[in-house]
């Protein structure tokens, strides 16, 4: 309800910058008449903010802990509001009334007032002590020493640990999300960490992480142990007991922890049929030739993937409402589902799908099976690929492309194939075009490398192409489209062998 109100907020300010303009173009007079006539440019444009804002979690976000990112989404929803605002008004009446330079006028100040009204609060809570760390540096490839940890209250202390990590850890340790003091905390967004929960759903939150691919090495406790509820004192005390999850009592102990000891993957970890040992390595980087001497494709590629994505999204606003509201009615609330991914050099970004799923577990708190999961309209929205369509959000925001290896499970991003991790991820990629999910994943793997290595502009549009038919068609495997892919790589010197079929 609380993010509800804060969306009305968010609108009530939109339309308020809109008339504003609309001032500012008259100068500083408010005709009725001409308020009249552009009136239903106003009603498109708060339409496009209530779907865009959402879209990009603009009211997600806890106010007084807004950060730069925050200010950025809520740039990208200013310009698919005014943009969408624009081309529903030319549909409807040629933008009768609509003076040339107001859009320009309208997108300056609803940034302006959306985001000066979080840097207010920001600036006030600041103003009661809290203190300010900036820069983030960029995590490095994902090693095996990252930790996971889930952090316990909101506090202070808690902004300075995660500003902490940031800082002086981004690469090894890894936030997984926050459990703060009420429930109206809950689904919110705190320094770009989600609120799951309260200390007494730590068991729930882990679980849901599971689901969601993440697994939690420790949970740090960042607030007095004995100032939380009993419940949630025995259930974080059970947890360590039952599982291999510390607990970390940050006011005891305010120095990072070390990383997590891990175990190879040859020591019983599940995953693919090819082991560690048995699958070859590709000495594929960033200064190979065929990579470094073609700058100038991806970021040719870069603003290819930022319009066209920004111009779907536009134009399938109906259906992409159309698809939550059917999504809601199926499985109810919430509707989009997301999962952590390893994506450009290993940095983990949130990839987002509409679910086709019901609830992971019972009200038991059993584990559902898988297969008794997915109802009737979760598989035509899997064969037909619309519960992909969230990913042009990732694909707006730079986290992900049109065309690109698809993003893995960290589990199921081995080592060996890091160079899969050169580019951004892609929507579709050459391993889904050629045999998706009926070859292995080592062939998989050398087929997205090979498309590292090959990448072109006529390259992405025959896959773009092929994916259509993939989706009309269903999938099909091409053996001598994989050969080609492994006879270039080993004669370029990227692999020495290709294994047999798995």
């Amino acid at each position: 309800m609380r993010r509800f109100g804060l969306l009305i907020t968010d609108l009530v300010l939109v339309a308020a910058a809109t008339v504003l303009a609309l001032v500012l173009r008259e100068n500083f007079e408010l005709p009725i008449d001409h308020l009249v006539e552009i009136s239903p440019y106003i009603g498109f444009t708060v339409l496009m903010a209530a779907v865009a804002l959402p879209l990009v979690g603009a009211s997600q976000s806890v106010w007084r802990f807004s950060s730069m990112n925050d200010y950025l989404r809520l740039g990208t929803a200013t310009l698919i509001t005014v943009v969408g605002a624009v081309m529903l008004g030319f549909s409807q009446n040629r933008l009768e009334g609509v003076a040339r330079s107001l859009p320009i006028l309208q997108s300056m100040l609803i940034m302006f007032m959306l985001v000066g009204v979080r840097v207010a609060m920001r600036l006030r809570y600041n103003a009661r002590g809290a203190q300010v760390t900036d820069g983030v540096t960029p995590s490095a490839i994902i090693s095996p020493a990252t930790e996971t940890v889930l952090v316990v209250g909101m506090t202070r202390l808690t902004e300075l640990y995660v500003r902490s990590i940031a800082e002086f850890a981004p690469s090894r340790i890894r936030v997984a999300g926050l459990l703060g003091r009420h429930e109206r905390h809950t689904g919110r967004v705190v320094m770009q960490h989600k609120v799951l929960g309260t200390p007494e759903q730590a068991a729930e939150a882990l679980r849901e992480l599971e689901v969601h691919g993440v697994k939690v090495d420790t949970i740090v406790i960042a607030t007095a142990f004995d100032k939380l509820s009993s419940k949630a004192q025995r259930i974080l005390l059970d947890i360590e007991k039952s599982t291999d999850i510390k607990l970390l009592m940050l006011p005891d102990s305010l120095g990072l922890s070390s990383p997590k000891p891990q175990v190879s993957s040859t020591d019983g970890q599940s995953g693919d049929s090819t082991t560690e040992r048995d699958q070859p390595g590709f000495s594929l980087d960033n200064t190979h030739p065929s990579i470094a001497t073609r700058q100038s494709f991806w970021q040719l590629k870069r603003v290819f993937d930022l319009t066209a994505s920004l111009v779907m999204l536009v134009v399938l606003a109906p259906v992409i409402a159309a698809v939550a509201v059917l999504v809601a009615i199926d499985v109810g609330l919430p509707v989009t589902f997301w999962q952590q991914r390893p994506g450009l050099g290993g940095h983990p970004f949130n990839l987002y799908k509409f679910r086709s799923m019901a609830a992971a577990h019972d009200a038991n708190g059993r584990r559902v099976n898988d297969d008794d999961r997915v109802s009737k309209f979760g598989w035509f929205l899997r064969r037909t690929r619309l519960d992909e369509l969230p990913q042009l959000y990732n694909i707006l925001v730079g986290e992900m492309s049109f065309v690109g290896p698809r993003p893995l499970l960290p589990v199921d991003q081995a080592p060996e194939f890091a160079a899969r991790l050169l580019v951004r991820p892609g929507l579709t990629g050459w391993a889904q075009v050629t045999g998706g999910r009926e070859i292995s994943p080592v062939d998989k793997a050398a087929l997205d490398i090979w498309y590292v290595k090959n990448a072109s502009l006529f390259g992405d549009l025959g896959i773009l192409r092929k994916t259509f038919s993939t989706v009309v068609f269903g999938e099909t495997v091409n053996t001598d489209d994989i050969g080609r892919a492994w006879d270039d790589l080993q004669a370029a010197g990227v692999c020495q062998t290709r294994p047999g079929k798995i």
